[in-house]
Formats: C-alpha cells, structure tokens, sequence
C-alpha cells in the first residue's frame, strides 16, 4: 500500500525549505559582517603595527647617529692619547719623529681619497697610525690597502720608508697576532699608558 502526498504535505514541505533557506541566508549576514568585522579588525592592527614599525626603524636610525657621533667622539680622544705618545714609541725602535699630524687628507682624481689619523714624519722615515676605539681584522685589511695606495697620494714621500701602525685601546689577541704578522707596529693600552705589542725580534714592513 502506498501513501499518498496531500497538498497539506507539499505545502508543509515547502514552508519548511523556505524556513531553511531563510535560515542559511541569516547565518550567512551573519557570517558575512563577521569577516567585515574581522577585516577591519585586521585593518586597524596593520595600521597600528605599521606604524610601530616606522617608529621603531626612526628610533634604531637615531640611535645609530648618536652610536656614529659617539664613535668620532671616541676616535677622536684616542688620537689625542696615541699621537703624543707617539715620539717616544717610534723612537724605541730607532725611528725618531720630527712631527705629528693628525686627520692628513689626500684626493687623487677619480674620486680617489685617502685619509690618515696620525702622520709621523721624520727626514728619511714616515709612519702611517690607523687609530680606532677597537681594533678590528677588516680595519688591519684596510689600512694595509691605505698603505699601499700611500705614495700615490704623497708622491713627495716616495723616497721614504714608509711603515705602518695600528693604535686602539682594545686589540683582541687574534688582531693583534694578524697585524703583526702583517708587519704593522701595534700601539696598545696597558694600565694607564700606551705601549708597543711587539717584540724586541719584530722586522716591520716598509712600503
């Protein structure tokens, strides 16, 4: 026996998928101003993070102008202990100074310059004193290039012997041992005065 669809039935049924639908379309307002919600909830925490990040990145530029403008600062009283001492170093190994100059500049064309922290001078011998806070392996590289380049820039000096120093109040062992085997004089803090690092068999290279 079979059952037989009435009106009432078809309409029941129809009522009920219209409640349905009516249903699914709520949820999905519902759903839809959610994600509204959660897009400008997005937006606000972009913008927020955007500009935490701006104001982080000023902060870090204006701390590393104040880290650079420290670090002349620095530079510059290290030059001020090294270059007075600098006589009577270079005179324990025969080097007698005539003058010292500090910050001596060069430019060659092409845009080529060269600049010098402290210059010793005397008749038949230079010295060319890379000064720094700490003294680095990549600094040493550079002043050896500084060296090489020297008698370009001062042709009057190309008769001399040129030497080179490094001079810094700290100097970790392995840039000390790296610059003295590069033949460099090495100008060090010990206590409250500045020394020569090398020893008495030390041969430096001239240029």
């Amino acid at each position: 026996m079979t059952d037989s669809v009435t009106l009432n039935d078809v309409w029941k049924a129809f009522m009920e998928t219209d409640r349905r639908m009516k249903e699914t379309d709520r949820r999905m307002q519902e759903t839809d101003q959610q994600l509204r919600e959660s897009d400008r909830q997005f937006q606000e925490i972009k913008q927020y993070l955007s500009g935490l990040f701006a104001e982080t990145d000023r902060r870090m530029k204006e701390t590393d102008r104040k880290l650079d403008r420290l670090g002349g600062r620095l530079g510059e009283f290290v030059e001020g202990l090294v270059a007075p001492a600098c006589k009577s170093l270079f005179a324990q190994w025969g080097i007698p100074v005539h003058q010292v100059s500090r910050r001596v500049e060069a430019d060659l064309p092409g845009g080529r310059h060269i600049e010098i922290d402290l210059f010793v001078v005397n008749t038949d011998a230079v010295a060319l004193v890379e000064v720094k806070s700490k003294l680095s392996v990549d600094d040493v590289r550079e002043h050896l290039e500084r060296l090489a380049e020297f008698k370009s820039f001062f042709p009057r000096y190309a008769d001399c012997r040129a030497y080179g120093a490094v001079a810094a109040m700290v100097i970790e062992e392995n840039v000390r041992r790296f610059a003295i085997h590069q033949g460099l004089f090495v100008i060090e803090q010990t206590g409250e005065t500045l020394r020569m690092a090398n020893e008495a068999d030390f041969t430096p290279r001239s240029w």
